[in-house]
């Protein structure tokens, strides 16, 4: 389900942009109950941030990791935790790029607005201009925390692009215009995510208008179609009668759905 936690727009996403690295050297340092001082802590002693200075790694840690990951009792990062054994990498980062724009508005909103309406007019290229033109609109329409000045605007933008760039939806690079990369959601992350959502208590009919699957280009007709897919693999049933979608789940635990993929039936 799309909770974002930051709902007015802040520069958060400054703590580490993607942080993909960042993030799976602190998964493998947290455990179940470990709070932030404590993982910051390990992760100072672990001697895996060499270049990083004592306040830019707690900056890491507080501002980028724990909101992505440490929400809802820690569930994200139990989750991403259990699946990098499992899953292909360029999967866990869709999962990465996901739970981001879940902790950060500006990011779920402008990959939302303007990316992926920049890539359905068939253009090849956004520029910084999009964005710094998406933020200046927000800023004006009240949604940053307090206004921000000239130079916030310009910084925020390249958090935008340079975000969108880590998770592999714009290409790499300091350029005030970037290539749209090709972005597709992995199968097995449509399964683990449908799961996700269903067993965060959504009904089936709402589930395929989540707001998140639109943070993968999706609308709930192409989501339909990605579950019919994954029914042919026998994870789920899918019936319709009467504009009414109905899902059949065999899975009942995420547990379950990770070892279904473990195994290779999945």
């Amino acid at each position: 389900m799309m909770v974002v936690r930051d709902k007015a727009y802040t520069v958060r996403l400054a703590a580490g942009l993607g942080m993909i690295e960042e993030t799976l050297i602190l998964l493998d340092l947290w455990y179940e109950g470990m709070d932030i001082p404590t993982l910051t802590r390990a992760a100072r002693e672990s001697g895996r941030f060499p270049s990083m200075s004592a306040s830019r790694l707690e900056n890491l840690v507080s501002d980028g990791f724990a909101p992505r990951y440490l929400v809802d009792g820690g569930a994200p990062a139990r989750l991403l935790k259990a699946l990098v054994p499992v899953i292909a990498r360029r999967e866990l980062e869709q999962f990465m790029f996901l739970y981001t724009c879940r902790a950060h508005a500006i990011l779920a909103d402008f990959v939302r607005q303007v990316y992926w309406r920049t890539y359905a007019a068939g253009r090849d290229t956004l520029d910084n201009d999009a964005a710094r033109a998406f933020i200046t609109q927000a800023n004006q329409d009240g949604k940053t925390t307090t206004p921000w000045s000239d130079s916030t605007i310009i910084r925020a933008t390249r958090y935008l692009t340079g975000c969108c760039a880590d998770f592999g939806l714009l290409e790499r690079g300091h350029r005030t215009a970037r290539r749209i990369l090709s972005y597709r959601i992995e199968p097995r992350v449509v399964a683990i995510l449908a799961h996700d959502l269903h067993f965060a208590g959504l009904g089936d009919n709402r589930l395929l208008g989540d707001p998140d699957w639109e943070l993968f280009g999706l609308d709930p007709s192409d989501v339909l179609n990605e579950l019919k897919r994954l029914a042919l693999k026998g994870a789920i049933i899918v019936q319709m009668a009467g504009g009414v979608t109905h899902i059949g789940w065999q899975y009942k635990t995420i547990d379950e759905v990770i070892d279904a993929i473990a195994h290779g039936t999945l």
